[in-house]
């Protein structure tokens, strides 16, 4: 039998004592252990105990997957990211260094990650002025984008994507409407108009040209395109109803998020108006209570619930409501180019903050047969492993000749949440040789070999030699007397 594997948490458990103001003596008296114990697990010189664990969890209210490292993981993958940078080429900070930083503070961390976004978008705007003044026939207008949408990112990841004023809203809401008593669409067409006097009316694509949703206040109605499909329909009036009857609590998040530019407090109101929206069509404990009695059954569950794939494994990487947490699922939504247009994470899972995604990963199989899911057991150059499931998502087009959008949707968690999961059966959880080993994206990797591989790893040297093929395309890997 397995040895049962060790824990250590020193830097985790020393954040939590700080955090709360305790000093050592007086977390150690409400542990029922010695100081100079607590210190040696501080300072990870003893592992904590399951003993230790649960009397922390019931002590001081801690999901106990809060010690698992998943903050530190995010933290590490950021850093690591941003010392491949050019700049830092002169630089000789080791990956232990960083994961140091990253145990001890990922707050630290995630202040030099917004730095670096600083840095990046001040380097954007240097070059496009560059550019206007080459060629002054330039339009007006193009201003670099993609940072107050990080910013919200960032602001969700550091809420586990959890907003339990909206979810508790939106329970309220679906009782009293009676939401689950018909198709939603239905019920939510006439709860805007019994409540709000406001009318629906389904119109041609050709009279709302590049969208799909418009509310006009004069007129009191919402106008929806006839490319919505049914899901789609009834989460825009559930979105649109959010704005009429939670405008307050988001504006409180808003308030309390710390973003000050305009542009990301615009888009976290977008953001937590959709949040409210998944709330109300899949209320926190239905749908959490349905999630753990049928595996979590994607396919079911957006039938019970009326909602389409996306929007079912967008709302389970929300439940995190202490005493009721689902699985911790990340999420990320790709094209067929690679761009990453949404992602989250409850599992600390590896995402790159300002790249792609790995090819060996299964989300871009998705893209072979649309509709089919595909699922794989992945591990990380750390050894975190983890069980992804993957599958293509479109959004209509408007016709012959406008083919619709495509998109691949992977959903996933760490591989000790993997058998509570009926897309796991058949699968040897425990065998680690059949996991694909992945990479964060190739500039990261530093795996020497992978046949895929569209960049050299920037901080591992690979030999170049005029007669010899490698795996990589890009060399030999350099054989380092240090490592």
């Amino acid at each position: 039998m397995a040895s049962e594997k060790k824990v250590f948490a020193g830097p985790r458990i020393r954040r939590l004592r700080r955090e709360r103001g305790l000093t050592q003596a007086r977390m150690a008296e409400e542990l029922a252990i010695s100081a100079s114990y607590l210190n040696l697990i501080e300072r990870n010189q003893r592992p904590v105990s399951v003993q230790i664990l649960l009397k922390l969890a019931d002590t001081y209210d801690v999901d106990l997957r809060s010690l698992g490292g998943d903050e530190e993981a995010q933290a590490l993958t950021a850093l690591r990211e941003i010392f491949t940078d050019p700049i830092f080429r002169d630089t000789d900070i080791t990956i232990q260094e960083l994961k140091e930083v990253s145990a001890v503070s990922p707050a630290l961390a995630d202040a030099v990650s917004h730095l670096y976004s600083a840095y990046q978008e001040a380097s954007t705007n240097s070059a496009m002025l560059a550019e206007r003044l080459a060629d002054r026939d330039m339009g007006e207008g193009a201003e670099a984008t993609g940072l107050p949408l990080e910013e919200v990112r960032d602001f969700i990841n550091s809420r586990k994507n959890h907003f339990p004023a909206l979810d508790e809203a939106a329970e309220r809401l679906y009782v009293t409407a009676g939401i689950g008593s018909d198709e939603p669409y239905v019920i939510l067409r006439n709860t805007l108009r019994d409540l709000h006097g406001v009318t629906t009316r389904i119109v041609p694509a050709d009279l709302v040209s590049g969208e799909l949703r418009r509310y006009d206040r004069h007129r009191q109605t919402i106008f929806l395109s006839e490319l919505l499909d049914q899901p789609g329909r009834s989460f825009q009036l559930a979105y649109q109803l959010g704005y009429f009857e939670q405008s307050r609590i988001m504006e409180d998040i808003v308030e309390s998020s710390g973003l000050e530019d305009d542009e990301a407090q615009r888009y976290l109101r977008v953001a937590l108006a959709n949040y409210f929206a998944a709330a109300l069509l899949m209320p926190y404990g239905p749908f959490f209570r349905t999630a753990e009695e049928t595996s979590y059954d994607l396919r079911l569950l957006g039938r019970r619930f009326g909602t389409s794939f996306e929007q079912v494994c967008h709302r389970l990487t929300t439940l995190q409501r202490p005493g009721a947490r689902g699985i911790p699922f990340f999420l990320i939504r790709v094209d067929n180019a690679g761009n990453v247009s949404k992602r989250f994470s409850a599992a600390g899972f590896h995402f790159a903050r300002f790249g792609g995604t790995c090819p060996r990963w299964n989300v871009h199989d998705a893209f072979r047969v649309p509709g089919n899911i595909y699922t794989q057991v992945v591990q990380m150059e750390d050894g975190t492993r983890y069980f992804s499931i993957a599958r293509t998502v479109s959004r209509a087009g408007s016709g012959i000749g406008v083919p619709g959008d495509q998109y691949a949707v992977g959903l996933g968690c760490e591989i000790g949440h993997a058998r509570k999961l009926v897309y796991s059966r058949g699968y040897d959880l425990e065998d680690e040789r059949a996991a694909m080993p992945i990479g964060v994206n190739c500039r990261l990797c530093e795996r020497t070999d992978c046949a895929q591989r569209a960049f050299p790893p920037l901080k591992r040297r690979l030999r170049v030699e005029d007669n010899v093929r490698g795996i990589s395309p890009f060399g030999l890997p350099v054989i380092d007397r240090n490592d």
